[in-house]
């Protein structure tokens, strides 16, 4: 009777799940918003004093953050839309009689065992007591080493990570990687400086409540909190900053296995890799030589006992998704509700789509492309691609800063430029991955396994250019810069980003502008370090260098000026733009518009007359662009940002970029001295 009884919950759930998107998801298509929408304008404004207010100011004013998030844009109102679509694929595979695939009966019999909360917290901490009781047992710090390989294999992330990536000497091969890891907050400054004691010490209250719910007394779990927290303190210490991370040769070090070992010797590696199942190897890349010092000097100034405590925190925090409720609580109101602002936690149905996104991503994402994707967008997408690529090597020949030299090497790098639109050739077999219906916990740990010892297997292969590092349904795109390639996966490649039906400003001012925007990294501040095959080596002559240097560092000025957040007790309490953090993506930015602009031009939409609305084709173009960026969020996630993430703000994301362009001044007529057509121009593509 229990069992049926557990049964029924299941299908209960699926089908409450199913029923509550019904009613959202009607229609659905027509709910996203066009690729450009007039409705979004708000005519109060000028678009030569503030652009970004002009196309988005009424879309932000009835757009504000729902309480389950904390930030809203247009991408967002695409991610909820194929959230509801991989529902559906997960909900036919949960509740149908029978799966017509061995993926699709995986997909069903994960998102059914995520989704029956009730079966979670009837087991409560039964399926977690084996790797506590393991932790437990640790008889002296020798030991530590197998059990962070257990704790690494089944996904969590204690001292530090270790995969496979290509060889930066040699990007047809994959080589081993140590990198730091192993805190919680957000960045390293959060342990660090006095900007962040507040978050400090809900961080503190935080791990106590976590010990407790472990069954720990009320000092005990203090005693604990405090022990974890000098723990990642002295491991955020020993890290780089993201800022520092950013330049390449700050982390990449290859070094033979045995002078890596000796940066840290307290730690028993030998143990360590063979728990992990590495193939033998000789040499490695070491990301951060001085993490690996300072992971030393922890391991010796803290007792056992203080590496238990950090190791149980380290484990329950990569499986809340099958704790009981108390612990999810408590995560939602630190982590989301004081970090970000989020007011309301995600519905389980969400993040049970998300996790099996993250976890069985290829067979969800060929389902998604079986259904919400075509061959003929695939086709445009790649003509789209061949432009800008064109656009580019015509604005690298016109070069006036850079010599004949460095130029044919740019060149040879651009042709050699990989499109990668929709999905991969070969999906992903998960034949060998073991998926049982009601098993949450294990679900997570096996599916993590085999993810890690699939990555691991790669080291000392040849690097898999066909591989990719997204899902087919996630509305993202990334460049590759050892591989060399672009992605745009088939969840981006709709609207509001893209559209068959539009016309060619409003798929060239958003979608070409990305594409754009993803081709420039590769001649970044960061990207133009790695030649045509992803090898880092430096390929520009000094002077060059020195001349994009100076131009890199117009942006950075630029971008520096920039307040993110205004401060409630003066300029003095103002949160600046990062120029340095956000270079890459400024550049690419700035770069991917002026590409795309370019491009568009030989189209036959840029010779078409004024739309319904009295818009030319330019104004389009920059009215598409900047709608893509339209961006509401939290104050505390705002903040947040401005410290850890390498994108400026929408509202610079769109100012920022359109200052630069002559074309985006002629077609709003911006005179000389508006605050969008400033005198100085910054660019570096």
């Amino acid at each position: 009777m229990k069992r049926l009884l557990v049964a029924m919950l299941v299908l209960g759930a699926i089908s409450l799940a199913l029923a509550v998107r019904a009613e959202t998801s009607t229609n659905t298509e027509k709910t996203l918003p066009p690729v450009f929408d007039p409705t979004a304008i708000d005519h109060s404004v000028k678009p030569c004093s503030d652009f970004y207010q002009y196309a988005c100011g009424a879309w932000l004013k009835a757009n504000p953050v729902p309480p389950d998030q904390s930030d809203w844009w247009r991408f967002s109102e695409l991610d909820e839309h194929i959230r509801k679509v991989l529902a559906s694929i997960l909900d036919d595979a949960a509740a149908g009689p029978g799966a017509k695939t061995e993926n699709r009966r995986e997909l069903g019999d994960y998102y059914a065992s995520c989704l029956d909360e009730a079966a979670i917290e009837a087991k409560g901490l039964k399926p977690f007591t084996p790797e506590l009781e393991s932790i437990a047992a640790l008889k002296d710090k020798h030991d530590l080493a197998a059990e962070v390989a257990r704790l690494h294999l089944i996904g969590a992330a204690p001292m530090f990570s270790f995969s496979s990536i290509p060889d930066y000497t040699d990007a047809t091969m994959m080589i081993a990687s140590a990198d730091q890891d192993g805190f919680a907050l957000p960045d390293r400054d959060y342990y660090l400086t006095d900007d962040y004691k507040t978050e400090r010490a809900g961080y503190r209250l935080h791990l106590a409540r976590m010990f407790q719910l472990l069954g720990d007394g009320a000092k005990q779990a203090k005693a604990e909190a405090d022990t974890v927290r000098r723990i990642e303190t002295a491991l955020a210490k020993a890290a780089m900053s993201v800022v520092e991370r950013r330049e390449p040769k700050n982390v990449h070090h290859k070094m033979k296995l045995e002078e890596f070992v000796k940066l840290a010797p307290s730690f028993d590696w030998t143990t360590y890799l063979a728990g992990l199942g590495t193939p033998a190897f000789a040499s490695l890349d070491v990301a951060d030589l001085g993490f690996f010092k300072g992971l030393e000097t922890s391991l010796n100034a803290f007792s056992l006992n203080d590496w238990k405590a950090y190791l149980r925190w380290t484990f329950i925090d990569a499986f809340l998704s099958a704790a009981p409720r108390a612990f999810v609580d408590a995560d939602f109101a630190f982590f989301d509700k004081q970090l970000d602002g989020q007011k309301e936690m995600e519905v389980r149905w969400k993040r049970c789509v998300d996790a099996i996104d993250d976890q069985l991503g290829d067979a969800l994402g060929q389902a998604y492309v079986e259904r919400a994707f075509s061959p003929e967008a695939k086709q445009r997408v790649l003509g789209m691609m061949h432009q800008i690529a064109n656009a580019m090597e015509a604005d690298i020949k016109s070069l006036t800063w850079m010599s004949d030299k460095t130029k044919a090497r740019a060149l040879e790098k651009l042709a050699n430029v990989g499109f990668k639109v929709g999905y991969p050739d070969k999906w992903l077999d998960y034949s060998k991955l073991e998926i049982v219906r009601g098993d949450a916990f294990g679900n997570i740990a096996r599916a993590s396994e085999f993810h890690v010892r699939r990555d691991l297997a790669k080291i000392g292969k040849p690097v898999d250019r066909d591989e990719w590092g997204m899902t087919a349904s996630t509305n993202n795109s990334y460049y590759d810069e050892q591989l060399n390639a672009i992605y745009f996966p088939a969840g981006i490649l709709q609207t509001p980003n893209f559209d068959m039906a539009a016309g060619d400003a409003e798929n060239y001012g958003n979608l070409a502008s990305l594409i754009g925007h993803e081709l420039t990294h590769g001649f970044d501040d960061e990207g133009r370090h790695y030649d045509a095959k992803g090898n880092l080596i430096d390929w520009w002559s000094k002077e060059d260098a020195k001349a994009f240097d100076a131009r890199a560092a117009g942006l950075v000025r630029e971008y520096d000026a920039f307040v993110a957040i205004k401060g409630r007790r003066g300029r003095s309490k103002d949160v600046h733009v990062d120029g340095e953090l956000t270079l890459g993506e400024n550049t690419a930015d700035n770069g991917g518009a002026r590409l795309s602009y370019s491009a568009f031009l030989s189209t036959p939409g840029a010779k078409a007359g004024p739309d319904a609305h009295g818009y030319t084709p330019a104004q389009r173009f920059f009215l598409s662009y900047a709608q893509g960026w339209c961006e509401n969020h939290t104050e505390e996630e705002a903040r947040e940002d401005a410290k850890t993430d390498e994108h400026a703000p929408g509202k610079y994301r769109v100012n920022g970029v359109l200052v630069n362009l002559e074309a985006f001044r002629n077609a709003f007529a911006c005179k000389p001295g508006a605050p969008m057509a400033p005198a100085k121009i910054n660019g570096v593509w």
